[in-house]
């Protein structure tokens, strides 16, 4: 796939999920095909000012991780991520207009202001419900032992889609792995 169409992917994505960013937010926006992994689906996106830098950002939260975009014209790009693992809390405040949220990861407090207020709530409502889920959905899958790919054989061999030969073939190999 090409990345013009990943990014429209990317923009279907957002505006399925109501999510209309401003012209600010066009530079980091056109960095996400580069960021995201394939079959990494946008959750929700908010944009606002990094209150250590001023740099507008956006941060994007995804079915995977959260990640910070900053994409400044003299710098390049700044790209973290987290897993929701590793973040331990997520909060908001109210002003008049406008929202801040401070992002609790190990150490450090990532704090971003300038960020709509029916938005910020919206964004750390969804963070937290990935914060909750349990931490082996954040563990990449284990490999299948030995024992799980001779069962796979034998139910191709069952099922004719490997013949005799070939699965005394695939099982030697195996056991030779055990070995």
């Amino acid at each position: 796939m090409s990345e013009k169409s990943r990014l429209d992917e990317i923009k279907e994505e957002l505006e399925k999920l109501d999510i209309n960013p401003t012209i600010f937010a066009r530079k980091e926006i056109r960095e996400l095909p580069e960021i995201l992994s394939k079959d990494e689906k946008i959750v929700y996106l908010i944009e606002g000012r990094n209150k250590t830098t001023k740099h507008h950002i956006i941060l994007v939260a995804t079915d995977r991780r959260l990640i910070f975009v900053d994409k400044e014209f003299m710098y390049g790009l700044k790209v973290e991520d987290f897993s929701y693992d590793k973040v331990s809390s997520i909060q908001y405040e109210k002003e008049f207009m406008l929202a801040s949220i401070d992002i609790h990861i190990s150490e450090n407090v990532l704090e971003i202001d300038g960020v709509g207020k029916y938005y910020a709530e919206l964004f750390c409502e969804k963070v937290r419900n990935f914060m909750a889920r349990p931490k082996e959905t954040f563990q990449p899958k284990s490999e299948p032992t030995v024992l799980d790919q001779l069962e796979q054989l034998g139910r191709l061999k069952e099922s004719g889609v490997l013949t005799e030969e070939e699965f005394a073939e695939q099982k030697q190999k195996l056991l030779e792995k055990l070995k």
